[in-house]
């Protein structure tokens, strides 16, 4: 359950962080409105044409989990970076806070880093570090790529495969406010692929710097998944150091090959 938990964390924040390309629309373009006919298909055309850009990406997050059938909440804070590097690119969260319920919050560090074949969770808590091979070394995977294959990445899902697996609504805003973010709902159809994680997905779009600044998931089990994004930095330069690995000796360390990992249920 533990393993499964932190697996569903890292992709809902890695999918929801890299979700920026509803770039704002192009000079001389009219802007999208729930009242346009042609409104949804305007903003998903522009998180297609846009997400190409993406060179590198910081953003701050805030990210609740919710299990009302439990009475359960918990929190955690941190930091998402994603960066490429000629042909390869490279993922990191950094986790800094824990808060469980009505407890205190806590410092609890957790990390994940991503080097394309290479998942590497460490958790400074308790003391361990767990690398998972998610692809072959001649086969590398993008970021992006990854997130996708468990959650729906705006702007990097083709408009083609989204309209399949899902009911895609753009909401109109609650008042008439030029500035109010753009809302994405997502609906998941009986037959999508997604069907046992998510029955909704909801994306808001900060219209100022196309990037989403709140994203929400809930799951057939009720489970919630909120996820606010604050403070974002597009393409700004980021070293590459920032994506080494740094265990510390006294941590003991599991390594999962592929092969290994495939007699089991796949992560999530």
């Amino acid at each position: 359950m533990y393993r499964s938990a932190t697996m569903a964390v890292l992709f809902v924040v890695l999918a929801a962080g890299l979700s920026w390309g509803a770039a704002a629309p192009p000079a001389g373009s009219s802007p999208a409105t729930a009242s346009d006919p042609n409104a949804l298909d305007k903003v998903l055309q522009n998180l297609e044409a846009r997400a190409n850009e993406l060179k590198s990406y910081q953003v701050s997050m805030d990210y609740v989990f919710k299990q009302p059938l439990l009475e359960s909440q918990q929190r955690r804070t941190g930091v998402l970076y994603y960066a490429k590097f000629d042909k390869e690119s490279f993922l990191r969260i950094d986790f800094n806070t824990l808060q469980q319920d009505e407890e205190k919050q806590q410092a609890y560090k957790q990390q994940y880093i991503f080097d394309g074949v290479w998942l590497l969770e460490v958790d400074h808590q308790l003391q361990t570090a767990t690398r998972r091979q998610l692809a072959e070394p001649n086969q590398p995977l993008d970021a992006l790529s990854l997130a996708s294959k468990h959650l729906p990445v705006l702007g990097f899902s083709q408009v083609e495969d989204l309209r399949r697996q899902f009911d895609i609504e753009l909401v109109a805003a609650p008042q008439a406010d030029a500035n109010a973010p753009q809302h994405l709902h997502l609906k998941v159809k009986p037959d999508s692929v997604y069907k046992d994680d998510y029955v909704t997905l909801d994306f808001w779009i900060d219209k100022k710097i196309g990037l989403p600044s709140r994203v929400e998931a809930v799951t057939p089990e009720e489970d919630v998944y909120e996820i606010k994004l604050t403070d974002p930095k597009v393409n700004a330069p980021l070293e590459r150091k920032l994506f080494a690995a740094d265990i510390p000796r006294n941590f003991s360390v599991e390594v999962i090959p592929r092969a290994k990992r495939a007699e089991g249920q796949p992560p999530r």
